[in-house]
């Protein structure tokens, strides 16, 4: 577990490249700052604006999953890859979808909790398996996921628990800290 104020080993930007601009706005005016992550992606624009894209498509209005079992899914990647900054905004988001705490609350132990629906116990099943190195899904895990879910679903399903792999993974490995967005979720406590 990471220590909360620790330096990370890679320094993030003091100064934006002006081509983020509209990201910088957009997340200053959403959350009041800029997020964490944006400092070490500012050194690469056109790469940061292309995942920004990406997930964005993912978070659309008209997506296939329901934005409260996307929130759950990209919580649990981010325990998962013990990534501090996703753990806190993602724990805000579920927060926020599911209008309560019970879930963010239970998200770590969910095998043994009894707050989420079996769709759900499905889809956070699948993710845990994609999330693990290398991916384990078994047949108990598909059938189950075909059960609950459209094969359309599942595929967009596999391509938000992918980005968030990518996205948690990018973060954890440089120490990209908490951003105190959500206490409950906030994991860089010792």
């Amino acid at each position: 577990m990471r220590v909360k104020n620790q330096q990370p080993w890679v320094q993030p930007l003091d100064k934006l490249p002006l081509s983020l601009k509209p990201l910088v706005a957009m997340q200053q005016k959403h959350y009041g700052s800029v997020l964490n992550p944006t400092r070490w992606w500012g050194r690469m624009p056109r790469l940061f604006w292309l995942v920004a894209l990406f997930v964005g498509y993912l978070e659309r209005k008209k997506a296939r999953l329901e934005p409260m079992l996307r929130a759950l899914l990209l919580t649990r990647v981010s325990q998962q890859c013990d990534c501090a900054f996703c753990i806190d905004a993602n724990s805000l988001r579920l927060a926020q979808r599911s209008g309560a705490m019970d879930k963010v609350l239970a998200l770590s132990d969910w095998q043994a909790a009894t707050v989420f629906t079996p769709a759900e116990r499905a889809a956070l099943a699948y993710a845990d398996g994609m999330t693990a190195t290398p991916p384990h899904i078994t047949e108990i895990i598909k059938d189950e996921l075909h059960c609950h879910f459209s094969d359309a679903q599942i595929t967009e399903m596999t391509a938000l628990v992918a980005f968030q792999n990518l996205s948690a993974r990018f973060n954890s490995a440089l120490e990209i800290p908490s951003q105190g967005l959500c206490p409950v979720g906030d994991k860089t406590d010792a």
